[in-house]
């Protein structure tokens, strides 16, 4: 692999939506080490966690009043603050678990902003989401690897 494949693992986990759940399997399928896609995986997803912390209520604000961007950024908040039930519930541990859980809609961003609306502050903020992402790589990367499912065969 050559530093432009490396890069791009480290901007897919950066990316929204996407994040390192898209950013592993894909790394991994190109014939990447699964321990260096998890490591630049990490990187790319930590990128975000602190402008988001810091400017995301502030950008939202500026960016509300934008007829598009707006409607989008509002569908956005709406769709996180409903799945958020386990965070409002279990506030550390339920963001741990929430940006843990390796499916669309819930990652790092969903997590900053989850933070947010709940106004945690802001280490408490970065730990449970770097928590959670560290767990959602390692599951990410077990199952990308096919671990998960030889361990159920065994079971």
């Amino acid at each position: 692999m050559d530093i432009a494949n490396e890069l791009w693992i480290v901007l897919i986990s950066a990316s929204p939506f996407v994040e390192l759940r898209g950013a592993i399997p894909l790394g991994i399928a190109n014939g990447m080490g699964a321990a260096k896609v998890f490591f630049l995986a990490i990187i790319g997803n930590t990128i975000p966690i602190i402008p988001l912390l810091v400017f995301l209520k502030w950008s939202v604000n500026k960016l509300e009043k934008m007829k598009g961007i707006g409607k989008v950024l509002r569908w956005w908040f709406e769709r996180v603050e409903k799945k958020s039930k386990m965070v409002q519930t279990y506030g550390f541990w339920g963001l741990v678990l929430f940006v843990s859980i390796p499916l669309p809609g819930s990652g790092v961003w969903s997590g900053s902003v989850a933070a947010t609306l709940l106004e945690f502050k802001f280490g408490r903020a970065f730990l449970a989401i770097f928590l959670g992402m560290l767990i959602a790589a390692v599951l990410v990367t077990f199952a990308s690897l096919g671990v998960i499912k030889l361990w159920f065969m065994f079971i």
